[in-house]
């Protein structure tokens, strides 16, 4: 097959420094030899040669040497052609031995293939002595053919996330190895597949070069994903592996979510497949699940961004939706920040960060309450102590204004509608994308005992000390360093002494 294309002719002479090919015909009465140096000319002369059949003769250049190593020779031959279909056998001085597999079980129908098989590649593939979450078997015939066995991993590689990790998928070409670098042939949101890939519709010389943007590539690879994705949605489906898809999710849902951001075309079906941890579940939680358990009056998916479960669980943001038992969902990704602005919704319900911007909890009923509790009203001597903390702060906060979010603590700061959220400010300055931080509001809790106490404060008594304390504790409280630390020091000193 690969003969016609003249690649073997100039294999030959990058190590050969003089080619002899001797052959002979079946039924022809003679052999005959060719010899050349591939400097332009060669030499054709009859041979001795009993039997039908060519031999080929490579006298090495001194720079080549490593070719004469049988383990040298193994090696390429078992990388590049274990699993043509004609056997390929090394004679040594020991003795004949095939260094090839011979056969190719991704060409096998899925039935003739035993799980001991699959396994035994799948161990070969990737060094790997666990058993795959799961194994796809892949034939696809029409208009256009090839054949897969892919893999899905049971754990995490320890590169996932490095740079320069790319997908797995070896690509061979009617059994002969292509590259195990095609970019193309799976998404990055999939590079913890492993397995093959062999195409019928691919030329055999096709160069790297050639597959960039190839539109066979694409047509593969846009029936990969979808299999692999249907596979993914049969596993999530079944109730009694629910514990076995959730262990896959948590050690490839953040690579799966990067789908949600690149993948237009399959967002919709990863969504589904998504998996979350939540403030009122002990276990993963779907979308689904999620929109299925809305309180009445409820408009909005609620969630909260961190760098851990605990972290966001211990975040005062979250008292007044336990208050009420509305379900918030944690995002712990990075890529979280990203995904969720791009798609917005779920089934017609708005993803709603519960640190940016007003929380309107008031129109939902809280369980064993006949109807929602109503909105803390502004008082005289409220909107005076918010006007008197406004003008401590001066514009260091961009508002002061009533929570409706807050039971237990005394502040929070919040972003505004249209501004950065919280965590994602914080993952933009760690990564020196954010020219300045970006100015918050500072919600208080009207029934705190330390905010009543400050409302009814004489107005000529002094307050800043008071003041500027509540914002470094809301600072401390999102995890933030307080800006000055001695000023901190000072005014604690100065409010403990009193």
């Amino acid at each position: 097959m690969i003969g016609q294309f003249g690649v073997g002719f100039y294999s030959a002479f990058m190590v050969a420094d003089r080619v002899r090919v001797v052959s002979r015909k079946v039924g022809a009465a003679r052999a005959f030899s060719w010899e050349s140096d591939g400097r332009g000319s060669f030499t054709v002369a009859e041979a001795d040669q009993a039997d039908r059949g060519t031999s080929i003769t490579l006298f090495l250049k001194e720079d080549a040497a490593e070719f004469f190593d049988e383990w040298r020779l193994k090696a390429i031959v078992r990388r590049y052609s274990d699993h043509i279909a004609l056997p390929i056998k090394l004679k040594t001085a020991e003795g004949e031995e095939t260094i090839n597999a011979a056969s190719a079980l991704w060409t096998r129908s899925k039935n003739e293939v035993t799980e001991e098989q699959t396994k035994a590649f799948y161990e070969s593939l990737t060094y790997d002595n666990t058993d795959p979450f799961a194994t796809l078997h892949i034939k696809a015939e029409g208009a256009l053919e090839y054949s897969a066995l892919l893999y899905l991993p049971g754990k995490r590689p320890p590169d996932l996330f490095t740079a320069d990790r790319q997908s797995r998928v070896k690509l061979y070409v009617r059994r002969v190895f292509i590259t195990d670098e095609c970019k193309d042939l799976m998404p990055t949101w999939l590079r913890f597949v492993q397995g093959v890939v062999d195409s019928a519709d691919l030329p055999l010389n096709v160069s790297r070069e050639m597959l960039q943007n190839n539109p066979v590539v694409r047509k593969i690879r846009s029936g990969l994903v979808k299999k692999i994705i249907s596979e993914l949605e049969k596993k999530a489906k079944v109730e009694e592996g629910r514990s076995a898809y959730e262990t896959f999710w948590e050690a490839f849902g953040p690579v799966l979510k990067e789908g949600l951001y690149e993948d237009f075309e399959n967002r919709q079906a990863l969504l589904g497949l998504a998996r979350f941890r939540s403030s009122t579940e002990s276990g993963w939680v779907s979308l689904a699940e999620y929109v299925g358990r809305l309180k009445p009056g409820q408009k909005a998916i609620y969630t909260a961004s961190g760098e851990s479960v605990e972290t966001i669980a211990a975040s005062p943001h979250l008292e007044g939706f336990r208050a009420k038992g509305v379900e918030v969902l944690y995002l712990t990704d990075p890529i979280d920040e990203f995904w969720l602005p791009m798609i917005g919704t779920f089934e017609e319900k708005p993803f709603q960060s519960i640190t940016r911007g007003a929380a309107d909890l008031g129109e939902i009923t809280a369980e064993g309450d006949d109807k929602p509790a109503p909105a803390p009203e502004t008082t005289p001597d409220l909107a005076a102590l918010i006007e008197r903390l406004k003008s401590v702060y001066g514009d260091t906060v961009k508002d002061v204004r009533i929570s409706q979010r807050l039971t237990d603590s005394a502040v929070c700061l919040v972003a505004d509608a249209g501004d950065v959220d919280l965590h994602l400010e914080k993952l933009l300055r760690a990564h020196q994308r954010l020219e300045q931080d970006a100015k918050r509001v500072l919600e208080i809790n009207p029934t705190h005992p330390v905010i009543t106490k400050l409302t009814a404060t004489p107005k000529d008594a002094p307050l800043d000390d008071a003041a500027w304390l509540l914002l470094d504790q809301a600072h401390i409280l999102e995890g933030s360093p307080v800006r000055d630390p001695r000023a901190f020091a000072r005014r604690l000193e100065s409010v403990l002494g009193r």
